[in-house]
Formats: structure tokens, sequence, C-alpha cells
């Protein structure tokens, strides 16, 4: 049994437990042992396990294992925690920083008050609109608010990709909305080979959507940072939206702005809970 380090991080409640693997050790034990860290009642408790590894194309690279045992391409709310980690337990004095994912090269820059980070603006990238990027099965082109069937509903689904998939969907009163019962049935529709997340989104006005999620391989979250920019980008394509918005989560607010160069901005904060060691 080997003790580990770890820092307990959240984005507006969606929760991660950060570990410096910069030497390489104890990766394969940290990614077996996932599911029983993320455990709320056994372990640590957490939406995932997000590793700080080195990288030789960029400053640092991220690797993220959902609490199911899945590794997604990509994270919004993990990416901010990550990059506050290494700046606040100086890894780096930069406030700049290229972050390599599974997603592709990510930037974040980050704002620093009283010498630790505030807050994190990450450059998501360009959103990836045809339907094979996504993937979702069908014929070619982009889903803008095609018919999804499930159990006997029809939700207009917006398909978008920040790197990993979304299936964006608007709704009237996205409180009420049962989104345990067709969360995961979203997720695992068989038009979606890779799974899905799944958005549940009620406009507010074209400057503020309302938003709840089912994620791939963690369920119910209390945010969802990639989630948020593809719902931003859905609304915009189906002229619900401007293109700049917050999209409020049950964590709280991200801002979100689909820029003239077609890269998708978001700006949120990253927040550090305790830190601890554990047996893994």
């Amino acid at each position: 049994m080997t003790m580990i380090d770890f820092t307990k991080m959240h984005g507006l409640g969606n929760d991660f437990i950060v570990v410096n693997c910069l030497r390489g050790e104890h990766v394969a034990e940290l990614v077996e042992a996932t599911v029983r860290l993320c455990d709320r009642h056994r372990g640590i408790g957490a939406d995932g396990l997000i590793l700080v590894l080195p990288a030789s194309d960029a400053d640092f690279r991220m690797r993220i294992i959902n609490s199911d045992g899945s590794e997604p391409e990509m994270c919004g709310n993990g990416i901010r925690c990550f990059a506050k980690f290494l700046y606040d337990t100086g890894l780096t004095t930069k406030t700049t920083l290229a972050i390599a994912t599974l997603a592709g090269m990510i930037g974040a820059e980050l704002t620093v008050t009283d010498g630790k980070v505030s807050a994190v603006r990450v450059d998501m990238g360009i959103p990836r609109l045809e339907r094979i990027d996504i993937p979702m099965i069908g014929a070619t082109g982009e889903v803008v608010d095609e018919p999804l069937q499930v159990l006997g509903r029809t939700f207009a689904t917006t398909a978008v990709s920040m790197g990993n998939p979304h299936a964006v969907s608007f709704v009237e009163d996205v409180e009420r909305f049962p989104l345990e019962q067709y969360g995961p049935l979203v997720e695992n529709h068989p038009s979606f080979p890779r799974k899905t997340n799944a958005e549940f989104v009620e406009v507010i006005s074209p400057t503020h959507l309302r938003m709840r999620v089912w994620e791939r391989g963690a369920g119910i979250t209390q945010a969802c940072g990639t989630g948020a920019c593809a719902t931003l980008v859905a609304a915009v394509l189906t002229n619900r939206a401007e293109r700049t918005a917050t999209v409020e989560l049950p964590g709280g607010p991200l801002h979100i702005s689909w820029g003239t160069d077609e890269h998708v901005y978001m700006t949120g904060p990253a927040v550090a809970v305790f830190t601890g060691s554990v047996r893994i």
C-alpha cells in the first residue's frame, strides 16, 4: 500500500481529487483505484480523479478519470481546477498555460488575487458540429434541433463536440425536468456510439441560460464546463441566444463566449477544499 498526497477541489460543485504525478509514479495504481477513491461513502468522494502529468509539447498534461472509471477527453471544470492547482502549489509561476488533453491543446489564462488563482479563463477551442465528429449515427451534416426519441418522448436535440460529445435539448422548466429519468437514457442512446453528455436547458433570456446536466460516466453533477460551452453553441445555432451569455448551473454561473475567431471561451472559479493523504 502506498500513501498518496491529494487535493480535493471543485469548480461550481463539480468536484475532483487532484494528484501531482509529475514524477510519473503510481499513475496506473491511481487509475485502478479511481472508483474506490471517488466513492462518497467509502472513499474521498468526487466526480472524478485528475492527474497532473508532464508534457513534451505543452506546459503540463491533464488526465481525468470519471467516478465510474471511464476516461473522458476533457473536462471544463476540471481544467480550471487543474490550472489553479498548478499555480497555487508552486508548480508554475505562469499565468498563461498550454495544457495537453485528450481533446487537444487547451489554453488557460489565470486571474491571480492575493497570490492565489481566483478565476480561470479557458480557450475551449472551436466546437465540432459535424455528426461524424460528435460522434453520432446518421446522415452527414450538423445536428440541429433533430428529433431524438427517448422513452416515448421526443426531444429537439442539438449535438456539439467540445472535444467530448454533448446532446443539448431545450425544455420549458429545467428545475422540474426529470433529469434522473432521461439523463442516463440519452447518455446511452444508440445514436451515440461513444455515449454522450446530456444537457437540458431553459432559456431565461438571450444572454441567460439555465442548465442541468447528466454527465457521461458521472451522472448528475453540479456543473459541467464543456456542457456549458456546448449549451451556448447550441443556443446560438438554434437562434435562442447571443454569442456571449451566462450559463447558470446548479453549482453557480459560468461566463461563456463564442468569439469571432470561432473559439469558445469559458470563465469561472475553482476552489481548493482540503488536502490529505490516502492509501492506494
